[in-house]
C-alpha cells in the first residue's frame, strides 16, 4: 500500500494545511456540524482554525516553499536539511534519556559526534554508514506519552496544524530541551525554525497536494492521517474499527 510521507515533527507546518479549491469550503459547511469522532470533541472549532491554516498556506507557506525548492537543487537543500537535523540531535538525545532509551541515547550522542566533526557541522550524514546509527525521531510528546500522559481531545492549532494537549505541550518543550538553542540569540533559533519549516514543507509538496485532492473531507481524512502517524510514533495500535486506513477517505462514509 503507498503511504503519505508526513513527517511531523518538532514542526508540524507540513500539515497546516494543504492548497487550494474545493475542500476549503466543505470544511466550512461542515464546521458547524456536531462531533464526527468521539476524540475530536472541538471539531466545529477545530474545522474553522483549519481554515485559517488553509488561507496560511495557499498564500505564504506552500509558495515560499516551492519558491525555497525552484531557488535551491536537491543538493544544497539536503546540505541544509542534515545541518538542521543535526543541530535536533541534543533533543533527540535528551528524549531518549528522559524515556529510559539509554541505548538509543548512546547511538544519538555517537551520530553527533560523527556528523558534527567528521560531517561538517553536520551539513553531511557520514554517520549513518559509519556508525550504523540512523537517525532517530524522539520528541517530547513521546516522553509525555511513555510516562503515562493521555493525549486529550485532538487540537487543530493556529500554524502548527494537528496535534492534542500533550503533544502540542511536547513540542513547546522541545525548544527548551536542547542545550544548543540556550546559546543562541533569540533571532537565530527563530530564523531555524522557519527554516526547518520551509524544508519540512517543501518535502511534502506533492504529497499533501494529493492527499487534498483525493479527499471529499480534508479535515477528517487529516485527523485520520495524522492519528495514524502519531500512532506509528508512539509505537500502538488502534482497532480497525477506531482508525480508518490512511487511504480510505473518511468522507465518502
Amino acid at each position: 500500500m503507498p503511504r503519505i510521507p508526513l513527517a511531523i515533527a518538532a514542526l508540524l507546518l507540513a500539515l497546516a494545511g494543504c492548497a487550494e479549491g474545493e475542500s476549503q469550503p466543505v470544511a466550512t459547511a461542515l464546521a458547524a456540524a456536531p462531533a464526527t469522532d468521539p476524540t475530536d470533541p472541538y471539531e466545529r472549532l477545530n474545522r474553522q482554525i483549519l481554515d485559517v491554516n488553509l488561507a496560511l498556506d495557499d498564500n505564504v507557506l506552500r509558495p515560499v516553499a516551492v519558491a525555497y525548492r525552484d531557488a535551491l537543487g536537491p543538493w544544497p537543500r539536503t546540505r541544509i536539511r542534515n545541518f538542521l537535523n543535526n543541530i535536533e540531535e541534543p533533543t533527540v538525545l535528551v528524549n531518549n534519556l528522559l524515556q529510559g532509551r539509554l541505548e538509543d541515547a548512546g547511538d544519538i550522542a555517537v551520530r553527533f559526534a560523527v556528523n558534527t566533526t567528521l560531517g561538517g557541522a553536520g551539513f553531511w550524514d557520514v554517520a549513518t554508514d559509519l556508525t550504523r546509527t540512523p537517525r532517530q525521531q524522539r520528541d517530547f510528546g513521546q516522553t509525555l506519552y511513555r510516562w503515562g500522559i493521555p493525549d486529550g481531545p485532538y487540537l487543530m492549532v493556529p500554524i502548527l496544524g494537528p496535534s492534542n494537549p500533550r503533544d502540542f505541550v511536547g513540542t513547546v518543550a522541545n525548544g527548551f530541551l536542547n542545550p544548543i538553542s540556550w546559546f543562541l540569540p533569540i533571532y537565530a533559533n527563530l530564523g531555524r525554525g522557519a527554516v526547518s519549516g520551509v524544508d519540512e514543507r517543501e518535502q511534502n509538496i506533492e504529497a499533501l497536494d494529493e492527499l487534498r485532492r483525493g479527499s471529499l473531507d480534508f479535515y477528517a481524512r487529516l485527523r485520520s492521517v495524522w492519528g495514524q502517524y502519531r500512532d506509528g510514533q508512539l509505537g500502538r495500535t488502534r482497532a480497525d474499527s477506531d482508525n480508518p486506513d490512511v487511504l480510505d477517505d473518511p468522507g465518502e462514509k
